[in-house]
């Protein structure tokens, strides 16, 4: 038991030598492959410093072991048996010192600070800070790739970084010291020894240099098609209600088969190469060992060297022959880690586009007054969606946005929540324009719920509390109650047996329904209680009798909040204060309910076709009737 408590203590100070998790500035890791080694590796700079010098000696005390092989083999040549142990008795005292206390002090301290150092401090490392950069990415950014490619590129690149520097510690490294004491020893021996370990040098890097390199390259073409596989696998299994509805498992099959197809072309060439490396290896090894061989036992016949001359330079060379093996392959693989580093650069280092200013300060709400001042955006390189709009939104004020599907009206609460950046214009609130504010300020002063609703699968507790993350227990089920959401959370269940308020709601949500999830999202905002409120067809997904009991709560809700309200059941719209009419990306009408009615305008248009008050797809013909 001791034994086992002082192990545990030795493992924790290798493994607490640094905080992978410490808080660190969120910054853009940079876009160049040497300039992103040292961005990440600057924290371990220290460690790997002495984990250099730890190898080094571990290497030392490896070749101190065929030099005095040679030098017993010597010994014993020319000593009696009866007096060897007598007159050597302090050589193989330190031969013993060595071998038993040394070699194992140095090569258990290298790999304690390789495997419990390094490697799972320096993957955290990448994967949190480049995890905390890219969650703070623009919506763009997300909605332009696959979730699970995203993910996967995060997860990669720490691997292959880690790799990385292992592979420079265990391979290059202790190549370069091996090879260097390997030449000092031969040297010593007869400097003709030099001659055969100094071509196979010589090929050795020829191979490392012509045939390494493409591995680059491959090993990256590999790491892209690995990425696009699993985009594809995620994005399958995460809308897998629809490919059930539309019975297309078949198809999602072929559109999986292309990716596995893909990916399995890679990895064969990056497997040729492999192969192609090993076969000139063993040729030049083979070579090597002969030529060693021959020299060391013409050079004996000569007088030249002695038999312990001979043992320890072929042993020494065989040594090096059998690491070389292991050895490329170690430098293969950190060619290979680069190139999953440099493709992941692509993704991780990417410029934020809606990143906030320098000096950003955080937004102070006082009144709630919203300004839109001659705005104009369009998505990429498309048509404009927003065209030089100007809107001003009075304190407390409860605004609607009217208009057929394409107009412009969720893009300009989006352009609000700062999720794109403007082309030309600017948003104030209170008087702030909020280009110059941060946005977490900005967001969390805006209650917002949309008509697509997803849930974090986590807890219902957990979803609802996101609207304030210091939430207790009684003000998450008064929002819930509120939302008219306690009746379905108190009967559920999920397969972990957890029950209630504590149940898990699956992935995005979909162990609820449309209505129960957007009563959640309704109770999360009620929770948050910001000043501003959107609500992006907040009510779309429910049934009239939900909607009829929880209109009165969202009543409630929007006491003394500014209030941006997107609707195609105009009903659900029309008691507001002012009503806008966008079409086309522009305001074409606005006014009261009762005031639009009377202008004989698109809305009225709109109005008058309504079933149910729905607002139907075709009506986007009535602007051209």
């Amino acid at each position: 038991m001791l034994t086992r408590i002082l192990q545990a203590f030795r493992y924790e100070r290798f493994e607490q030598w640094l905080d992978p998790l410490a808080r660190a500035p969120v910054e853009q890791p940079p876009v160049s492959l040497p300039e992103f080694f040292r961005y990440f590796l600057q924290p371990l700079r220290g460690l790997i410093a002495v984990t250099l010098v730890v190898s080094f000696l571990a290497s030392v005390t490896e070749l101190a072991l065929f030099a005095f092989l040679g030098s017993i083999v010597d010994l014993m040549a020319t000593s009696t048996p009866e007096h060897f142990l007598a007159d050597h008795w302090w050589l193989l005292a330190l031969m013993a010192f060595v071998v038993l206390v040394l070699r194992p002090v140095f090569n258990l301290a290298s790999r304690a600070l390789v495997n419990l150092s390094i490697v799972p401090s320096l993957t955290t490392l990448v994967r949190w800070r480049s995890y905390r950069y890219v969650v703070r990415q623009s919506l763009g950014y997300f909605q332009n790739d696959f979730a699970g490619r995203i993910s996967q590129k995060v997860m990669q690149t720490g691997m292959a970084m880690r790799e990385s520097v292992v592979n420079v510690i265990d391979g290059v490294w202790y190549l370069a010291v091996y090879l260097i004491g390997t030449l000092v020893m031969l040297a010593g021996f007869d400097w003709r020894l030099l001659i055969p370990v100094a071509i196979w040098t010589l090929a050795y890097g020829v191979v490392i240099v012509k045939l390494v390199p493409p591995v680059r390259d491959r090993a990256a073409a590999l790491s892209e098609a690995n990425s696009g596989l699993s985009g594809r696998v995620v994005d399958g299994f995460t809308n897998i209600m629809s490919v059930k509805l539309f019975a297309h498992a078949e198809r999602e099959e072929m559109f999986g088969r292309e990716a596995f197809q893909r990916q399995l072309d890679a990895a064969r060439n990056l497997m040729r190469s492999v192969v192609t490396m090993t076969g000139v290896l063993v040729v030049i090894n083979s070579l090597c060992i002969c030529a060693v061989a021959a020299l060391s036992v013409w050079l004996w016949t000569l007088g030249e060297i002695t038999l312990g001359a001979i043992a320890a330079a072929n042993a020494v060379v065989l040594r090096l022959n059998h690491m070389s093996g292991w050895i490329l392959r170690t430098i293969t693989s950190l060619f290979e880690n680069i190139g999953t580093v440099e493709n992941g650069i692509a993704t991780i280092a990417k410029p934020n586009e809606a990143a906030d200013r320098a000096g950003a300060a955080p937004l102070s709400v006082k009144e709630g007054r919203i300004r839109f001042e001659q705005i104009t955006f369009r998505y990429g390189d498309g048509d404009r969606v927003v065209r030089d709009l100007s809107l001003d939104i009075a304190p407390g004020e409860k605004v609607g946005l009217v208009g057929p599907s394409g107009a412009g009206k969720s893009t300009l609460v989006n352009l609000l929540m700062r999720f794109y950046v403007l082309e030309h214009g600017r948003i104030l609130i209170d008087g702030q324009d909020i280009a110059g504010v941060t946005q977490d300020s900005l967001r969390s002063e805006i209650g917002m719920v949309t008509q697509d609703t997803s849930l974090l699968h986590r807890s219902v507790a957990e979803n609802i509390r996101y609207g304030r993350p210091h939430a207790d227990e009684m003000a998450i089920r008064e929002a819930a109650a509120t939302a008219r959401a306690d009746g379905f959370i108190d009967g559920l269940k999920d397969p972990g047996g957890r029950s209630g308020y504590a149940a898990f709601v699956g992935e995005r949500g979909v162990k609820l329904s449309g209505g129960q999830r957007q009563r959640i999202a309704i109770a999360r905002v009620i929770l948050k209680d910001a000043p501003i409120l959107v609500l992006d067809e907040a009510t779309a997904s429910l049934d009239s009798e939900v909607e009829a009991a929880i209109q009165e709560s969202l009543n409630d809700l929007m006491r003394d909040k500014t209030v941006i309200a997107i609707a195609h059941r105009l009903s659900t719209i029309a008691a507001l204060d002012r009503l806008i009419v966008m079409d086309d990306g522009q305001i074409v009408e606005e006014g009261t309910h009762k005031e639009l009615l009377a202008r004989r305008g698109l809305y009225a248009r709109l109005w008058e076709r309504q079933s149910g008050g729905f607002l139907a797809a075709d009506d986007l013909a009535l602007k051209i009737a």
